[in-house]
C-alpha cells in the first residue's frame, strides 16, 4: 500500500497532520477515520492492515492537541473546533478521493465526534461507524468531571490528568503496554474539554431522532471507559430504518486492538459492502 504524511488547515488555520493509506488500483471506498481522546491517527494500524489489502482506502488525522498536531494537549475553545477541523478534513480527503463512496469512522471521543457530525452535516457521506462513541459522562473521577464544569470559564485551560486506566482499553496485553509505551498519546484533559464533551453527549442524545445517515455503532460490553449503555440508548432514538447496533460479548473499549477484533473487522466489512452503491 502507498502510505503519505501530510497536513490541512483546521479551525483558525491550525495546520493539522494527517496520514493516508492506498492500495493499489481504485479503491472500493474511502474511510475516513477519527481518533479517540489522548491517542492519535497512529494507533490504527490493525484497521489499515485488515482495510487496505481489501482494496480500501483510509485516511486518519491528529486531532488539535493530539498526536502530531499543534496546540494544548486536551483543549478546545468549543466543540465546534472538533466538528469544523472534521470538516476541513473530509474536504482533504474528497479531494484526494473524488467520486468514491466516503465513509466516516470515529472511535470513542472520535465516536461522539463522528455522531455530532453527522446530525449537523450529511453531505457526501454514504454513512458513519462509531466504536465504543463516548455518550455519556465519561467513566474519569467525578472529580474532575465537577471541576469541569466550574472552571470551563473560569480558568478552561487548566491542565488535568484525565485518570484513563490504560488496562481497560483492551483485552490484550500488548495493546495496553503499547499504549503506555506509546510517546504520542497523553492523558492530559482541560474543564472546557470536559464540559465542553458533556455538553455534547446530552445534545446528541437529544437530537438523536434527526440522524439521517446509515449508521453502524460497535461497542464492547465491558467497556469501562465509554459504557455500552448510553449507545444503546442512542441508537433506540434513531428512527431511520438503515441502523444497526453490535455489542462485543465481553469487549473492552477498543474493538479494533482487542480480541475479537478478526470478528469485528468481518462485520465492518459486511456493512461497508452493503452500503458502498
Amino acid at each position: 500500500m502507498d502510505h503519505k504524511e501530510s497536513h490541512f488547515p483546521g479551525v483558525g488555520g491550525l495546520d493539522l497532520y494527517t496520514q493516508s493509506w492506498r492500495p493499489e488500483g481504485k479503491p472500493l471506498g474511502v474511510l475516513a477515520i477519527v481518533h479517540g481522546f489522548g491517542e492519535h491517527s497512529g494507533r490504527y494500524q490493525n484497521v489499515v492492515q485488515y482495510f487496505a489489502p481489501r482494496n480500501y482506502a483510509l485516511y486518519a488525522y491528529d486531532l488539535r492537541g493530539h498526536g502530531r498536531s499543534p496546540g494544548q494537549r486536551g483543549y478546545i475553545g468549543g466543540w465546534s473546533d472538533y466538528r469544523e477541523d472534521t470538516r476541513a478534513f473530509l474536504g482533504f480527503v474528497r479531494e484526494r478521493e473524488p467520486g468514491l463512496p466516503l465513509f466516516l469512522y470515529g472511535h470513542s471521543l472520535g465516536g461522539l465526534i463522528v455522531l455530532d457530525y453527522g446530525l449537523h452535516y450529511t453531505d457526501g457521506l454514504k454513512g458513519v461507524i462509531a466504536t465504543g462513541p463516548v455518550l455519556g459522562p465519561p467513566q474519569i473521577p467525578a472529580i474532575l468531571l465537577h471541576l469541569s464544569k466550574l472552571l470551563s470559564r473560569a480558568w478552561p485551560t487548566l491542565s488535568m490528568n484525565s485518570g484513563l486506566n490504560a488496562s481497560e482499553i483492551s483485552r490484550d496485553p500488548d495493546v495496553v503496554r503499547a499504549y503506555v509505551q506509546d510517546p504520542l498519546v497523553h492523558s492530559k484533559g482541560t474543564p472546557r474539554l470536559g464540559a465542553e464533551t458533556l455538553r455534547t453527549t446530552t445534545w446528541a442524545q437529544e437530537h438523536a431522532g434527526e440522524w439521517r445517515l446509515p449508521v453502524l455503532i460497535v461497542h464492547g460490553g465491558d467497556d469501562r471507559i465509554a459504557p455500552p449503555g448510553f449507545s444503546r440508548e442512542f441508537f433506540e432514538k434513531l428512527t431511520l430504518a438503515d441502523k444497526e447496533r453490535l455489542e462485543v460479548p465481553g469487549g473492552f473499549h477498543e474493538p479494533h486492538n482487542d480480541l475479537d477484533k478478526a470478528a469485528v473487522f468481518a462485520d465492518v466489512e459486511r456493512w461497508l459492502q452493503r452500503h458502498l452503491r
